[in-house]
């Protein structure tokens, strides 16, 4: 099976491996025998301050690893897309977080003309820590109903507006809330947003990934699992890329063999690859 890796980072992520340079994932991959590979470092843009510093002062005095998101997320496309040359699989994004909580960052970054891929994510809901860092233990059922239902509200509203391509792991708090804390969510309260997500992504020529980290983690499934994945394609979804999400060398391209065949189970018969912001289709199985 021809498989691609669609979503990765390098150590020019603040919580990637610090020997995970560009050429090194570059020649992992044709190890591996991936097709192709993406890096799509952190650009969270509620932690900008980057090289123009449209910084915003309620988010100066933030202690987060990701502060400066700026300087390392247009480090990293600009290495990325002087070294396609030297790697054929080598590809150019980013992982454009919060594009809603700094528009002016966001548009930035989405005119950087390296880029063949941009995958949109929310890590943070507006003004709250990363999902990372929330304590669930002390938080009542309905105040984790109340921020997931923020979560989803931000995340239609992304994709209703803003300029990315692929939607990353839809479901990412369940790794924290699910998979550390062994909380159990009720899902089906939030089907209705997320088919409003996937319509939104539909009508915009946008598509969704399959990240398999959650394989590797306690939670045990990817993001978002199949249940999703067969919904946006009962619902017109044409576009879907599979990425590991690693943040160290010895992760890239693992769960894609899964991630494959969840896929194809959904009903896909191809994952997408971008080139230059616009999608090519490579047959699965």
């Amino acid at each position: 099976m021809t498989l691609c890796d669609m979503h990765t980072h390098s150590s020019y992520s603040p919580d990637a491996d610090r020997d995970a340079d560009i050429g090194s994932m570059a020649e992992t991959a044709a190890r591996l025998g991936l097709e192709y590979i993406t890096v799509t470092d952190h650009c969270d843009c509620n932690f900008w301050y980057g090289e123009n510093e449209y910084e915003y002062p309620q988010y100066q005095q933030q202690d987060s690893m990701m502060f400066g998101s700026g300087h390392y997320a247009v480090s990293s496309i600009r290495e990325a897309g002087r070294l396609k040359e030297k790697y054929p699989q080598l590809l150019c994004g980013v992982e454009l977080g919060q594009p809603l909580q700094n528009t002016r960052a966001a548009e930035a970054v989405s005119a950087m003309k390296e880029l063949d891929l941009m995958i949109g994510s929310l890590h943070m809901n507006t003004g709250k820590p990363d999902f990372y860092w929330l304590k669930y233990s002390s938080m009542s059922r309905s105040e984790i109903t109340s921020l997931l239902e923020d979560h989803f509200d931000e995340l239609l509203e992304m994709c209703r507006v803003s300029d990315f391509d692929v939607l990353g792991h839809l479901t990412y708090p369940l790794r924290y809330i699910v998979g550390e804390n062994g909380i159990d969510v009720d899902m089906n309260r939030y089907t209705d947003i997320i088919r409003e997500i996937f319509t939104a992504l539909i009508e915009r020529g946008k598509g969704i990934e399959i990240n398999t980290s959650g394989l590797r983690q306690k939670y045990g499934r990817t993001f978002p699992e199949l249940g999703y994945v067969k919904l946006f394609r009962s619902l017109g979804g044409e576009i879907i890329t599979l990425g590991s999400d690693a943040h160290k060398l010895s992760d890239i391209g693992a769960g894609l063999n899964e991630g494959a065949e969840i896929a194809l189970e959904a009903g896909f018969r191809y994952t997408a690859v971008f080139k230059q912001r616009r999608p090519e289709f490579i047959k699965l199985g």
